[in-house]
């Protein structure tokens, strides 16, 4: 566990940082679980500039920082979508998920839902199991001529 972990709302400036992480977290991460086509592909979304500035500026986005380094984030969408978590790679298992995931899902109660939902990587799944999600629903997803399984969680709040 990390003590100093600071939450902040992320700002534009955040950017380089944040799709450092993601690119190294799928990369190293994720690749347990999916293959080495499939993590290329899924971590080429670092590249979407625009797409990162759009999260940012329109949606409820928050980095965990530990001293000068953010070593998480997360965002929402629609409210009570969670459309990314994310810890570096060199954090995992630190507390930082479950921190960021307490905040979105206060956020969500105070925007007015009852329940928070997200797609979550196979990864992700016992993570998100512990934390009392439900799974929806199994599925596939495209990406680059790519197919991924994930899943469709929720939980009650």
């Amino acid at each position: 566990m990390i003590d100093d972990i600071e939450i902040r709302e992320a700002t534009l400036d955040d950017i380089p940082e944040i799709t450092s992480l993601f690119r190294d977290t799928v990369l190293k991460v994720n690749s347990r679980d999916y293959s080495e086509e499939q993590v290329k592909a899924w971590s080429s979304g670092a590249d979407n500039i625009k797409k990162w500035k759009e999260r940012i500026t329109k949606f409820y986005f928050i980095v965990a920082e530990v001293g000068d380094t953010i070593v998480g984030f997360s965002y929402l969408t629609k409210g009570y979508y969670l459309d990314g978590l994310f810890v570096h790679k060199d954090f995992q298992r630190r507390t930082i998920a479950s921190k960021l995931l307490r905040i979105m899902e206060a956020k969500v109660s105070i925007n007015g839902f009852d329940v928070i939902k997200s797609d979550v990587s196979i990864t992700a799944l016992d993570f998100f199991d512990s934390h009392f999600y439900e799974v929806e629903k199994k599925q596939k997803k495209s990406l680059k001529g790519m197919t991924f399984e994930n899943y469709i969680v929720y939980k009650e709040l």
